[in-house]
């Protein structure tokens, strides 16, 4: 039996949300401890609850049962958040919340493909009814791309030489589930730990899931979609998606756009956004001992500039 997920870094998230009247985000509900901890928060806090997943968006229903009305539940991905919330009235958002992260459930549920120590089909997919597999998405590719995404999105070295040996033995049949991948990627990485492993499953997952665009989706529309003061939260695991939401929120181009001199760049595309974390926050301690899943997250806070 799996154990409900543990909300990192709730206190530090409540204190910059302040929640208290509006309409609020929670982006990515997965057990619903934020949600439920920002509704206890305020009677007059109304909260867009949305997940890809839908075991989730269950499991939440019942965990968020007492706030009647006051939640509305959306299913899908950040692309699809504007809709849901025009849905609502696109009522301007007094704070958001963006975990980027991946629920305990999910991960200790072998079936979903997410753990690198039981069993599971190759598969990753945060919606198991929607979206490509790992295994069909490992047949259509090469290693050009894999290593890629081993690089860009887990930080693995040697990429090149680890997507060549997942190519090989997807090939040839070996690769049948998920722990016949992490033993491989154990082998080759001359690492015998366990953990060593999660960033390539971490990688893996994201490319599944194409997570990277639909944060791009969701960064582009925020704007538009919070109110004057109204603050964002995120709280990413991945030195890329912590990256991405910095230069997004402080007004930076996109990976792989045309640069500009700083200068040119902020008045070209002056920020919407105030910096409350001039610094990245992390777990404490303590946090990180109680939850070993937490010791990598990263939580930045930006509130949105009067119009």
């Amino acid at each position: 039996m799996s154990v409900r997920h543990e909300p990192v870094l709730l206190r530090e998230t409540l204190g910059f949300l302040s929640p208290r009247r509006g309409l609020y985000l929670d982006a990515t509900l997965g057990d619903g401890g934020h949600a439920e901890a920002l509704l206890a928060a305020g009677e007059q806090v109304r909260l867009l609850a949305n997940d890809r997943d839908v075991d989730a968006l269950a499991g939440a229903r019942v965990r968020l049962e007492r706030f009647g009305d006051r939640v509305t539940f959306a299913h899908g991905t950040f692309r699809e958040l504007p809709a849901a919330h025009a849905a609502l009235g696109a009522e301007r958002l007094a704070g958001a919340l963006f975990d980027l992260g991946v629920s305990s459930r999910q991960i200790d549920d072998a079936a979903r493909g997410m753990s690198y120590l039981h069993a599971g089909p190759l598969d990753l997919r945060m919606d198991a009814a929607r979206g490509t597999t790992l295994a069909d998405r490992l047949a259509s590719t090469n290693e050009t791309e894999l290593a890629g995404v081993l690089r860009g999105f887990g930080d693995v070295v040697p990429a090149r030489a680890l997507a060549r040996a997942i190519l090989a033995a997807a090939g040839e049949g070996t690769l049948t589930d998920t722990r016949a991948l992490a033993a491989l990627v154990r082998r080759v990485l001359r690492d015998p730990r366990p953990a060593a492993a999660a960033p390539v499953f971490q990688a893996l997952r994201i490319w599944v899931n194409d997570e990277m665009a639909d944060l791009e989706s969701a960064l582009q529309w925020l704007p538009e979609a919070m109110a004057d003061g109204g603050v964002v939260v995120t709280l990413s695991y991945h030195s890329g998606e912590d990256r991405r939401v910095k230069q997004a929120l402080r007004g930076a181009p996109a990976q792989g756009s045309r640069r500009l001199p700083p200068a040119a760049a902020a008045a070209a595309s002056p920020s919407p956004w105030e910096e409350l974390t001039k610094k990245v926050v992390v777990p404490a301690e303590s946090e990180q001992r109680s939850n070993p899943r937490a010791r990598s997250a990263r939580l930045r806070a930006f509130r949105r500039k009067p119009r």
